[in-house]
């Protein structure tokens, strides 16, 4: 049995940077397209929770597909579902980062003009933090793995903005 700090790093990885991306893509695009903070905090969830959701039901059917591929009994089933639920766990903890300025912003008016830089800067660290724990856990240069995960998550960002940018013509 592995030991447990590596038992599901890569539903952590993938769970934890996914949620990250796909969140904050999220907000850069409406935020580009300079929709309301309420429509992008709607938006932001609704990334949040469903992606999780389907991250999760996929990474269980592809747990136990294969599973069954190498001949597994079906009694090795809670192992799929542990690692679904890592998988949900890590994309909604650390995917919600990026909203948090913005559903602190609602209560601390005084965030309000600087929500989506403070949002930017969180999931900057989200990034480091992942990338770093995913090359710690590895046994990688932890510099390299965090900065990897910063450059990979930034660029999903940029083009966010940049398509809610020439899009927002169409609000």
């Amino acid at each position: 049995m592995k030991p447990l700090r590596r038992k599901y790093l890569a539903e952590f990885v993938y769970g934890g940077i996914d949620g990250t991306v796909t969140t904050f893509a999220v907000i850069s695009g409406a935020f580009g397209a300079a929709l309301n903070p309420g429509i992008i905090l709607i938006l932001g969830f609704a990334n949040l929770f469903a992606d999780g959701f389907s991250m999760a039901v996929s990474n269980y059917l592809s747990t136990r597909s294969a599973r069954s591929v190498d001949g597994e009994r079906a009694n090795s089933g809670k192992q799929p579902i542990k690692t679904a639920l890592a998988t949900l766990v890590a994309f909604v903890v650390i995917g919600f980062i990026p909203l948090l300025s913005f559903v602190l912003a609602v209560f601390v008016p005084a965030l309000d003009p600087i929500k989506f830089e403070l949002s930017a800067v969180l999931t900057g660290l989200a990034f480091l933090f992942v990338g770093a724990a995913k090359s710690l856990i590895a046994n990688k240069s932890v510099l390299g793995g965090a900065l990897e995960t910063v450059l990979i998550g930034g660029a999903a960002a940029a083009i966010a903005f940049s398509v809610g940018y020439l899009l927002q013509g169409l609000v």
